[in-house]
Parts: C-alpha cells; structure tokens; sequence
C-alpha cells in the first residue's frame, strides 16, 4: 500500500462512539422541526388554520390576510427554533434541490431593525432562474421565474433556515420543475380514482396516492474517496480492478452492522425524526459498504419532498462521521450497484387501501378493479414509464444481475394470475344468478386467502406486485422519485377515466347492473393486458426473445428511452389528464437529453485526466523500473540474464501492450467526443455520445484494470477496491 493511502486511512480512521439518537423515545421528538397541524394549532388563528386546512385537502386559495397570519405565525416559530433565515425550497430540472436564503432580518425607513416575514415572501418569491435547465422555454437572457408555496408539504427548519416547499415556474407559467408535473398527476388520479372507488363506497371523497420508499446506498471513507478523482467528479469509480473479496459470499448481506456505520445510522435517524421523515428500516444490503433504508409509507408528494431531503441529510451527517455516501447507480463495477424502489398505493380519505382486498366480495371487486386497472395502465403506457427512470447512470444498473431488465413487466404471482384466468372466462353480458354467486363468493371471495400465503417478490421484475401494493423496482438510488411517480399517476388516472366511461356505458346503455358492467369491462382488460404480465427470470435471454414476440419495448439506453416522451399517445395523456403542456413535455426532453450529453461529456474528460495524469505514468515508471532492473541483470551475468529476465521481459511488452491500446482508446474518445460536440440536435449528440464515445469507456477499463493487476502497489496512484470497499 502506498504511504499516501495508508495516511489517508489512517486519518480519516478514527472511530466514532454509537451514541443515543435522543434522549427518550423517537416518537417524543418526530417532527419537532416541522411546522405542521400541531404547531399551527398553537401557532395561529382558527380561521388561519381552516384555511391552511382547506387549500391542503381541496386545493382551495390562501387569502392574502390569512397569508400574513400564516407566515407570521411561520416565523415566530421558526425563530423560536434558531431560525435567521427562510428559503423557498424547491426541485428544479437539475435532479436536486435548491434553495436561496434571505434572512428574517429587515430595517424600517427609520433604521429600526426588525425581523420580517410576510404573506406576500411565504406564497411567492423570484428567484432568478437563467442558470436552471429550462429545455428551451426562454432564453438564458429571460431570468425570471416564480417559486410558489405548495402548502401540502409543511415547512420545516433545517439548520438555521425556515425551508417552505414551493413549486418552480416560468414567467409565462410553464412547470420548471419536478413537483408542479407532480401535483397535477395526484391530482388527476385523485379525480379520477375517487370517482370509481365511489361505484363501492359512496362516502368516498379523495383517493390519495400513497409512496414508501427504499433507499440504497454506499458508504465509503471520506479520505479515500477524496484521493479519486473520478469518484469526486463523477461518482464512481471510472477505473478499478475487483477486489479478490467482494459479495461471492453473501456475507454482507443483512450482517451485522459496524459499529461506525451504525454510529452514523444513528445519527441520521435522529436528524430526520426531527424533520418528520418516518425512517423505519436500516441494513446491510448484499455488496460490501453498502446499505439500505426505508421509510413508512406517506402521501407521495411527502414522500417525494422527505426522500431528497434525506439525501441532503445523509451527505451532511457522513461528513460529520467522516464518510462519503455514493448514491450513484453502479459506483462499483463487479458488485450490485444501488436503486430507490418506490412502493405504490391508492388510499381512501375513508381510510381503505385500494389495492388490498378486503372482507367482502365487494371490497374485493374493488380491489380488482384498481388491481386491474393498474396492470392494463402499466400495459399501455410500459414505454412511458420506463423513460422515467432513464439516466446515463441508471444505464449500467438496469438489466444488470441485481436490478430489473430495461424491458417492463408485471409479477403477480401464479395464484393472482389463476384468478385473473377465471375472470377472463367469465361470459360477457349480463351474468346469471349462479354465475354472480360463483364469481362473488368462489373467485372473488377468497382473494384474501390466496394473498395471505402469496406475497413473494421477483427480483427480476421491474413491477411487482406485493400483496398491497405495486413495488417499482427500476428507479435509480439518485433519482427524483417525483419523475416515476408523475408518470406513474398520470398513466393510472387515464386508465381510471377510461374505465369509468366504458362501465358508465355499459349501465346507462347495456342496461347491465353496476358489478356485471364492472366484470365484463375487467374481463376485457385482463385479455387486453396479458403480454405485461411475467412470473419467471427477467435476467434470461429466453424472456428477452419472449418480450420481443410480445412487443414490449426494450430501450436499453437512455436516449432512445426517451424518445417516448414527445410520441402522439404521450402528448394525448397529457393533455387529457392536464398534467403537462406539450411545451413543457419538449422542454423535459431536451433537458433530459443535455443531462444525458454533459454526464458522458464529464466522465471522457475525467478519463483524459486519469489516464494521461495517474495510469500511464505509473505504467511507465513501472516499466522503467523493470528495464532498468533487466539491464542490472544482463550487466551481471551477460547473455544468461535472459534466463533470470524472462518474466520481466514478458511483463515489460506486456506493460506496454495496455499502455498502447490505453493511448489509442483515449485519443480515439476524446476525437469521437470532439465530432459530438459539433452536433446541434440534441437527439443526435446524445446518440452520437451513447454509440460513440462511451463504449470506449470499457474498453479504457479493461486494459487499465489489467495493468492495475500488473504494477507495483506501491506505484499504482488510484486507490484500490480492497482499500474502498471495507470500512474502517
């Protein structure tokens, strides 16, 4: 090990104690840094907090007056737990949060100092928006842009700063953000799902979607990730030989925690107690350094907003543990890389899961009827919901032996599937009274018994289905779970509206009852959407091929991912369901696509500088070491040195084969990024870089690993995997 490493390991080693997150219980201090219900009711007026309770559930405008009740109220508090500062903090197109602090403090015409905050700073500020992507809806020059208070996500003080969530818009209205797409898609499945749920229980007013979320992630120590360029830079490691110990044996997996990482943990989950997010589950996840958490299910707006949080809170307590978190998808090659499964539900304002059967044949039919048409929406729209979670990191991990394959399915299990095999056999038109009775109480009836004991998960499968709810197991560990859960409403609450006009017609002119229209119309999307179902190994090339004869979309890259977006059925769901404009849809392509080109354009340029600043001169100065070692020996012993210097010599042509091809690749990559940089059409530049410049990536890997292997350990300059990868 070189001196330079063995230093940083030494520095950055020093254990810190497992302490108690709180005194007393987490539930005493959860959301003791949020302003919500049970501050307000201490905080403000009865009139204010109706008001604030109204625009929460039913949309309804904040009064200006009540708005300066409301911040007021919002800053006494705030300032009461060390706030000096308040933030609109928001999700724009970047994939992160930002947020810009002005401070509490004011002064008056006189010169008197005060602290103020008023209605009009709490709806909505203008913070310039020229540096954020914006897809081409104004110009750079054109800066203006509005964050606007989004009252569903309470405020909070993190540090010393009131931070309100806000939505981000144009100055002609147009989303620039992650949430406002987000809140239209609840939106319109609320709509559109409280209207069906309503055919089974009429006391039925809003249909939340619900989210709990997993998180994975890498823990590596700070010092050493420092020491790699290509970590600082990009995330992951762009060069790196396996370590001979890796996960082969499944030792890591759900293992005991070390104590530094549960020092960490502990701290963490004090931290976002107090900011409200309701962290559950804590692990070991199968590659070595990495981890897992989870979170209680909340409404996904919440859900969304206290994920990217956490990944702000995360960074800041490793720091202080003198850690690194690594959320990239695939920071490791040869081990599992990290994903962010979102777990989905429909909920009633009643109290009812939608998509968990119940005591009743009719709580049952409703679960099919939201079960069902979840399947035929994901059917449908797979395509859609697959650019959702497209990224150029997310593009190492999918199809990769631990996450779900580029190509979308559903997994319900055999007994699920048995069932839904029934009711496609079901006869069309108005039903009997034994066939009612036969479905009612031998088919639907017992759904609660098969589930019971059929609750497993494929691993393999990108949409599971896991006893209450859907698990969406392709997300990326970085990605805004605001993105997959947009479309993932926006797709259900189409295919609710649609259901509803067929039953509706069915009724009103088939004159068939309620429950037969309900069945017949089931009956046809179960037949409609049986390529999307798949119970077997998404990893084999067998469901590859099977895929293709089923027509299901295979987009194993990024760019033709998301070509999608602006296709004619795409820009119909949108408009129908009001969630994006066909501008504002361009404009996430384009963004999506520039993001896309710069991550690929980043990492050639962090190659250029590894391989001309780290590899090569440390290839060269171990060759010369050899050379000059095999010319000692000739000196010595004349024509029979070549018996003592043979391996050398090997070892030398050897060295200077991966140097060769290492230069070749390199100057061939960084010619291919030149000829995509001229390319003004973003779907062509972001092709070019796919299909040129990155699979020269690999090929620099491979030989560099190989030389790695080769080199004096104490000449190579990169920290090792074995040095990465084992905490400390």
């Amino acid at each position: 090990m070189s001196l330079s490493r063995f230093k940083a390991l030494t520095e950055s080693g020093n254990r810190v104690s497992i302490g108690i997150a709180e005194n007393g219980r987490r539930s005493d201090f959860f959301a003791n840094n949020v302003f919500n219900e049970k501050k307000m009711l201490q905080y403000l007026t009865k009139d204010a907090l109706e008001s604030v309770k109204n625009a929460i559930s039913s949309a309804s405008k904040i009064d200006r007056k009540i708005a300066d009740q409301v911040a007021e109220a919002m800053k006494g508090w705030a300032i009461s737990m060390g706030a000096t500062h308040y933030t609109h903090w928001f999700q724009p197109l970047t994939g992160a949060t930002a947020e810009k602090h002005d401070a509490f403090f004011d002064l008056l015409a006189d010169g008197t100092a005060l602290e103020k905050f008023g209605g009009g700073q709490l709806v909505q500020q203008e913070p310039d928006a020229s540096s954020f992507p914006s897809g081409g809806i104004r110009n750079t020059f054109e800066a203006r842009g509005y964050t606007a208070w989004d009252p569903t996500s309470p405020a909070f003080v993190y540090g010393t700063t009131l931070c309100i969530p806000t939505i981000f818009v144009s100055y002609t209205g147009e989303a620039l953000d992650n949430k406002a797409p987000l809140l239209r898609a609840l939106a319109a499945v609320d709509d559109a799902a409280t209207a069906v749920a309503r055919y089974f229980d009429k006391n039925v007013t809003k249909v939340h979607a619900t989210l709990g979320w997993e998180q994975e992630y890498f823990l590596i120590d700070k010092a050493l990730a420092q020491s790699r360029p290509d970590i600082v830079l990009t995330g992951r490691t762009l060069v790196g030989n396996s370590a001979a110990k890796g996960q082969q044996l499944d030792d890591h997996y759900f293992g005991v925690i070390h104590n530094r990482v549960l020092s960490f943990m502990s701290d963490l989950e004090k931290e976002c107690t107090k900011l409200g997010i309701p962290l559950k589950t804590r692990h070991n996840e199968v590659a070595p350094n990495q981890f897992e958490l989870a979170a209680i299910f909340e409404e996904a707006n919440l859900a969304v907003d206290h994920n990217l949080l956490l990944m702000d809170v995360m960074d800041k307590v490793a720091d202080k543990h003198k850690f690194k978190v690594l959320f990239h998808e695939k920071p490791f090659a040869g081990i599992n890389g990290s994903g962010k499964h979102n777990n989905w539900s429909l909920a009633t304002d009643t109290g009812v899961n939608l998509l968990s059967p119940g005591s009743t044949p009719m709580k049952n039919l409703q679960f099919l009827t939201f079960f069902i048409n979840t399947i035929k929406a994901v059917d449908t729209y797979e395509e859609l919901l697959r650019s959702s979670i497209a990224s150029a990191s997310n593009d190492h991990r999918l199809g990769a032996n631990e996450a779900p394959p580029a190509i979308f399915s559903i997994f319900i299990g055999s007994q699920l599937s048995n069932v839904l095999d029934e009711l496609e056999g079901v006869s069309k038109g108005k039903l009997s009274p034994e066939e009612k009775t036969e479905l009612k109480l031998n088919v639907v009836g017992k759904i609660p018994e098969i589930l019971l004991d059929n609750t497993d998960r494929n691993r393999t499968s990108p949409f599971a289905f896991t006893g209450n709810k859907f698990e969406m197991r392709g997300v990326g560990a970085k990605t805004n779970s605001a993105k997959p859960m947009t479309i993932l409403n926006t797709i259900v609450a189409k295919q609710l509206q649609e259901f509803k006009k067929e039953v509706d017609t069915l009724i009103d002119k088939k004159g068939l009852k309620k429950d037969e229209a309900v069945f017949n119309v089931l009956r046809e999307y179960i037949k409609t959407s049986k390529r999307i179902r798949f119970d077997g190994d998404g990893y084999s090339k067998e469901w590859e091929n099977e895929a293709k004869k089923r027509k299901l979309s295979n987009n194993k890259n990024t760019p033709d991912a998301l070509q999608v977006l602006t296709s004619k059925e795409s820009l119909a769901l949108f408009k129908a369901t009001k969630v994006m404009s066909e501008v504002e849809i361009g404009a996430r392509l384009a963004v999506e696509l520039d993001t896309y080109i710069l991550n690929i354009q980043i990492e050639g340029r962090v190659y250029n500088e590894l391989v001309y600043g780290y590899i090569i001169p440390a290839g060269i100065a171990y060759q010369n070491k050899l050379i000059s070692n095999v010319a000692g020996l000739k000196e010595i012993y004349g024509a029979a040195h070549k018996k003592f210097s043979e391996g050398q010599l090997a070892m030398i042509e050897e060295i200077g084969e991966h140097l060769d091809a290492i230069k070749k690749m390199t100057d061939a990559m960084t010619d291919a990024r030149r000829k995509a940089n001229v390319i003004s059409d973003g779907k062509r530049k972001a092709e070019a870089y796919c299909h040129n410049v990155r699979p020269y990536f690999d090929e620099i890997r491979k030989h560099s690993d190989k030389l790695e292997k080769l080199l004096d350990d104490q000449l190579w300059p990169l920290t090792k995997y074995r040095e990465l990868l084992f905490v400390k």
